[in-house]
């Protein structure tokens, strides 16, 4: 299966590794020096139960250099989405799915408006990584997974091909009957998550052992919960408290990407988390007073600053 990463950061490297060493041919679109690196010593898995080093990876900042792709994975941070779906565009061939593992919930649609909607299948990752050095993905902790499915339910052959990909190199994949269902409920447990960490400066675990902040947090979601419900994705009432389970059982150090971006003076993603919240809450009728002021607190960083 001919692989294109775009974006080979902490969620297309790590897994683009993982898929390149089943067998998978695997192209990564990057840049810079984390480009360089990557043609001059390979791609390098570090921090997690099972290191990954491959000694050499095809990578190229030059999209139309790699040709049609049976499968594009966009992993992208969202701010740079629109510049990613032109990189996108010399990958598409006649029979190339689409997929985005990026975060939020808005991303598919510029997915099926860029490239029609019988392209693209739903997506969500689920791991903590980071570029550490450039040609290297740190991963916090053991979890990784990526779930995925067409949107109308179905196993398709396209699907069923990329799970055996996905197998091979030692993922953990599901394919879901309800990927849209499976994408929400990733919102509302990142958009809680990112929220918290970012505009308290601090871990989860400190969130979730101060009373004030794990109420704050319970209620981010539950906002999330009541957007998603009235935008008509099957989500049980009660999944906020859910989350706030499976916030328990994460690690005390865990933080979230918005958290590290907003620490480096990176743009952020927060227009597409509590922002996104705030704009289908307007479209639904839902009031989202705690998403919006995150978004509001965390404006004047968004577009990112240069630390010192």
């Amino acid at each position: 299966m001919r692989i294109a990463i775009v974006g080979a950061g902490g969620v297309g490297g790590f897994f683009g590794a993982l898929l390149a060493r089943g067998g998978a041919d695997v192209t990564f679109v990057a840049r810079g020096a984390h480009l360089e690196a990557m043609r001059r010593d390979g791609l390098r898995i570090e921090g997690g139960a099972h290191p990954v080093h491959l000694p050499e990876v095809r990578a190229t900042d030059d999209p139309a250099e790699a040709g049609p792709a049976d499968l594009v994975m966009l992993c992208v941070k969202l701010w740079g989405v629109e510049a990613a779906l032109e990189q996108i565009r010399p990958l598409i061939g006649p029979d190339t799915t689409v997929v985005s593992f990026q975060n939020g919930v808005l991303k598919d649609d510029y997915l099926r408006d860029a490239f029609g909607a019988e392209r693209v299948i739903g997506g969500v990752a689920y791991v903590a990584t980071r570029i550490s050095r450039p040609g290297v993905i740190a991963q916090t902790g053991s979890l990784q997974r990526l779930v995925f499915g067409e949107f109308d339910g179905r196993v398709s052959a396209r699907v069923t091909a990329f799970h055996q990909a996905c197998v091979a190199g030692g993922i953990n994949a599901e394919v879901s009957p309800d990927i849209r269902r499976q994408i929400w409920q990733k919102f509302v447990f990142l958009t809680g998550l990112s929220a918290t960490t970012a505009t308290t400066r601090l871990p989860i675990g400190a969130v979730r052992e101060n009373p004030q902040t794990r109420a704050f947090l319970l209620d981010l979601m539950r906002e999330v919960v009541a957007v998603g419900r009235a935008s008509g994705v099957a989500l049980a009432e009660d999944y906020a408290r859910e989350c706030l389970k499976l916030v328990d059982d994460v690690a005390y150090d865990m933080t979230s990407s918005l958290f590290h971006d907003l620490d480096a003076g990176r743009p952020l993603e927060v227009r597409w988390l509590s922002g996104g919240v705030v704009e289908l809450g307007s479209r639904t009728g839902v009031g989202t007073p705690l998403n919006r002021a995150v978004a509001d607190i965390l404006a004047p960083h968004a577009d990112g600053h240069a630390r010192g």
